[in-house]
């Protein structure tokens, strides 16, 4: 499959699972992949830190990294230009992400999600399925 015509499933496979990369940075990549963003290498480091729900159970990295993406794809100038158009997909996001996964802590989701084999790839694979959703939603992707 040619690099673009990947999905963004397919570019979170390729991060996680290819390049190793923890449920943050896989997601930032596989957006940046997938959706153009123009981030570079040396940008998306900046996400390495909220791996494992910032390595204390808490936010998941994948959550965090998604309203990144979003952010992205949306924001102009800053986010206090645009309030009324990025708190709702921000929220929607949350949502999606609550509802598809069953929480949105690292110390919630490792139970459901983590296996010794695959790590945290489930995890990251529904949050990108919720991250698409919310770009679905609000059509923030022209197809």
């Amino acid at each position: 499959m040619s690099e673009e015509k990947k999905n963004l499933q397919e570019w979170v496979r390729s991060y996680y699972v290819e390049q190793g990369y923890n449920c943050s940075e896989t997601i930032i990549h596989a957006g940046n992949s997938c959706y153009g963003l123009g981030l570079h290498e040396e940008d998306m480091k900046m996400m390495a830190c909220y791996g494992s729900g910032m390595y204390c159970g808490s936010t998941c990295g994948a959550l965090i990294s998604a309203a990144a993406v979003l952010s992205k794809l949306m924001i102009k100038t800053k986010a206090h230009d645009q309030l009324d158009e990025i708190r709702p997909v921000i929220q929607a996001n949350y949502r999606n992400f609550n509802t598809i996964l069953g929480g949105t802590d690292c110390k919630t989701l490792r139970p459901l999600h983590h296996t010794k084999e695959q790590k945290c790839l489930q995890t990251v694979l529904l949050a990108a399925q919720a991250l698409e959703k919310t770009i679905q939603d609000y059509q923030l992707v022209k197809e």
